[in-house]
């Protein structure tokens, strides 16, 4: 039976640090004023140091102290020991403080037309230090993946006042729902729509569960109006939904933001329920479960640049 290897033995970065300084010096007076100590702990310290690696790092006279070979192959890598260990430190308040880390942040599409890429840019300029994960999600996906811990904080669309159940969010634009239509239909270059004469048209519309208070809310103004969606095709991308109404399957209630979409064979038009009125409106929150030091600094940075919204 093998007998069990003795543990390296464990050297603090105080003793590295002392034989930096006197290597530094060559001087041990010099090295303990310079690390605020007495000349004899130094030296013992040193003496501590050289029986726990077994080299002789001083060659010591009564006038001079010159590093061995053994200590001046060490030096180098004790500094770049010293220099880690203090970026350790500083690693770790940057992470305390929210200025390094990771963020996982979800989003859906609409958001990536407007808001996300020039929030990204200035936030990395701000805090380059922290890694941004982004993640196009639908609402639903993003939920789940927020209850898992699996995303820190998402941007979500949902109908005006709307505020997903166990979560805080924080309200960042607003803006009206617009019809996109086919380029051929009749209704696509009219100076004014009003709502009764769009109200027949077949709609390509998201499901329910991706969207449901913006889904709710539509049904309820058609309801209101006497008339029952008539839902030609349902699809989950706004970029998909855009595509389809080119292809003249139907019209579509888009959040205003997706005429940066430019799709050739479509237009968008604002549909009103009076003479200025616009029909319906929608907002963009970003909704998170627990906080975080790095998710602090994004809510603050967001809280700025809303400001102007």
């Amino acid at each position: 039976m093998s007998k069990p290897t003795n543990p390296e033995p464990w050297i603090e970065l105080r003793l590295w640090r002392q034989f930096v300084t006197v290597a530094q010096e060559l001087h041990f007076g010099r090295a303990a004023s310079r690390l605020h100590m007495t000349q004899p702990p130094l030296t013992q310290a040193i003496a501590q140091l050289e029986r726990l690696l077994g080299v002789r790092l001083f060659e010591r006279t009564k006038r001079s102290v010159q590093l061995t070979e053994s200590g001046l192959a060490l030096l180098a890598q004790a500094q770049a020991l010293l220099s880690q260990s203090q970026g350790l430190v500083l690693e770790a308040r940057a992470l305390a403080s929210g200025e390094s880390g990771r963020l996982r942040l979800g989003f859906v599409s609409t958001v990536g037309y407007s808001l996300l890429p020039q929030w990204v840019r200035a936030f990395r300029e701000r805090y380059p230090s922290v890694a941004l994960e982004l993640m196009e999600a639908t609402g639903d996906t993003q939920l789940e993946l927020l209850q898992q811990g699996k995303l820190d904080a998402g941007f979500m669309l949902h109908s005006p006042g709307f505020v997903p159940l166990g979560l805080q969010s924080r309200l960042l634009a607003s803006e009206p729902l617009i019809l996109a239509l086919p380029e051929a239909h009749p209704l696509a270059h009219a100076p004014v729509i009003q709502l009764a004469q769009v109200l027949a048209e077949p709609l390509i519309l998201f499901p329910r569960r991706i969207l449901p208070s913006v889904f709710d809310a539509l049904f309820s103004m058609y309801h209101a109006n006497g008339y029952t969606p008539v839902v030609a095709q349902e699809a989950i991308q706004m970029q998909t939904i855009v595509n389809l109404v080119s292809a003249d399957l139907g019209v579509a209630w888009v959040p205003e933001s997706v005429r940066q979409f430019q799709r050739s064979g479509v237009s968008y038009r604002v549909v009103k329920t009076g003479p200025v009125q616009p029909v319906l409106g929608c907002e963009t929150s970003l909704v998170w479960r627990d906080s975080s030091p790095v998710l602090d600094r994004f809510l603050t940075f967001t809280a700025e640049l809303a400001v102007g919204l």
